[in-house]
């Protein structure tokens, strides 16, 4: 309750005072600055930081920014695509272009490795944890949103999009949220499904970055504007970066702290 709390007052103070530049120059402080060479980073819903720098290192930083674990081995399968810290026990790193995804425990251990091309997904597009300790996974060949196990067998999938949709999505964020999968392609806009693979909602919400889903709520940026929109409503809303989020390279919101990639360096505010 605590941190919906938090999270409701924080939102509140974003999209809706947002309009006055001094009240956000005022309610925000800056916490404490982390990080050197960061190219990415995510935080976790127990406000453990997980840093990647230029050199392909991982770090693991507590809430006060102290070291917990470090993970080496970045670039065995190339370039990272994505990381999903959602379930802080089961660390989901993605590597598009091997078709790979890294399974870490909690200390950033390796706990396993699951090469999708040999269960049969030769174009996976994004990845996700799933509701059940699972991974969702796009497979943009077949048009398929498919759920597996840590062994990579396949759970469950969705029809074919191209069938129930004209202009089908090449998603590039996929989350699960309140009994919901959302799929976000920056040109074709939100997908909302639900656990049958039911498409609930289609919102054409085109260009935004940083997405986050928290509660029934989508969070993310377009341009020089925070946007935030609850699918299934009329509730759009939009308002000015404010100074703080100018050359941010990423931003993620977490309860009562807003996180800011610039320059290379974390920039983590407090509310």
């Amino acid at each position: 309750m605590r941190n919906l709390l938090l999270l409701g007052l924080l939102l509140l103070r974003l999209y809706v005072q947002a309009a006055d530049p001094h009240f956000l120059n005022d309610s925000f402080r800056l916490k404490q600055v982390v990080g050197e060479n960061l190219t990415g980073f995510a935080v976790d819903n127990l406000g453990y930081m997980y840093l990647l720098d230029a050199t392909g290192q991982m770090k693991k930083l507590s809430p006060k920014g102290d070291s917990i674990s470090v993970f080496n081995d970045v670039r065995r399968y190339g370039k990272l695509y994505s990381m999903d810290v959602s379930n802080p026990l089961k660390v989901l790193l993605f590597y598009k272009d091997f078709g790979t995804i890294v399974v870490l425990d909690r200390f950033l251990n390796n706990r396993l490795t699951i090469d999708l091309r040999k269960h049969q997904i030769f174009q996976a597009k994004a990845i996700a944890q799933s509701f059940d300790n699972g991974v969702w996974v796009y497979d943009e060949l077949e048009g398929r949103l498919k759920r597996l196990d840590d062994n990579g067998n396949l759970i469950g999938e969705t029809v074919d999009f191209r069938v129930i949709v004209d202009d089908p999505p090449s998603p590039q964020f996929i989350a699960d949220a309140g009994r919901l999968v959302y799929l976000y392609d920056p040109a074709r806009g939100l997908f909302v499904l639900d656990y049958f693979g039911t498409l609930k909602n289609k919102v054409a919400l085109t260009g935004w970055t940083d997405l986050q889903v928290i509660g029934n709520r989508v969070l993310g940026r377009k341009g020089g504007m925070l946007e935030s929109y609850v699918p299934g409503s009329l509730e759009l809303k939009e308002q000015a970066v404010p100074e703080l989020l100018e050359k941010a390279s990423k931003v993620q919101v977490s309860l009562d702290h807003l996180y800011v990639l610039k320059q290379g360096r974390l920039f983590i505010y407090s509310l």
